[in-house]
């Protein structure tokens, strides 16, 4: 996975609340197994009519917004636990998504996937979306080491909660496997020293 520290970006405003898992990739689209081409279906039955035409007024169709980051109404990600959400989300091409609210599921299978989910409050939520709207290409900044998102517009700040395993791996770009293979010369050097009877 990419590593991630910081990041300044636009970004995308989705203020709707309770978005589950079959909305962020229908069902249907869960035949493969491998994380490729999720991206082309991302909230498909939102951006696309039953005719394949762009429905013009979603968000994601408006070329005014785009980014690396996504910021969504209180408890994005409810619903079935679908690790292709995750999926999806990235390979649309976001790396952090904000909101006040994350279903545990789908926030350990953002993590376990490289994006960063990141909580705030309703109030900093609501003042994001007010700055989006007021200025849509206004840049926010993500730093992972002090667990800090900034709205850049405004200088207002906020911290965020991360587990620190997590959080090394988001910082390092690895997946669980990376992680304990990264551990490989001091598991040897534990080996060395355990005594054999």
């Amino acid at each position: 996975m990419k590593p991630i520290n910081r990041l300044t970006s636009t970004a995308v405003p989705l203020p709707i609340a309770d978005i589950d898992t079959d909305q962020i990739i229908p069902a249907r689209f869960l035949k493969a197994i491998t994380r490729e081409g999720f991206g082309e279906n991302f909230f498909r039955d939102w951006r696309f009519h039953k005719n394949d035409e762009p429905i013009q007024d979603f968000v994601l169709n408006n070329p005014i917004y785009s980014g690396e980051i996504l910021i969504a109404g209180r408890n994005f990600g409810c619903g079935s636990s679908r690790e292709h959400a995750a999926w999806a989300l990235a390979d649309y091409g976001f790396r952090v998504v904000v909101s006040s609210f994350f279903a545990d599921i789908f926030k350990g299978n953002a993590m376990n996937n490289g994006i960063l989910p990141i909580t705030v409050s309703e109030d900093f939520l609501h003042r994001c979306f007010e700055t989006i709207e007021a200025q849509p290409n206004a840049p926010f900044s993500i730093n992972l080491e002090k667990n800090l998102f900034i709205n850049e517009s405004t200088g207002e700040s906020t911290t965020f909660e991360i587990d620190d395993y997590k959080k090394t791996c988001l910082l390092n770009g690895y997946d669980d496997l990376d992680f304990l293979l990264s551990l490989e010369q001091d598991i040897s050097a534990f080996e060395k020293r355990q005594v054999i009877y």
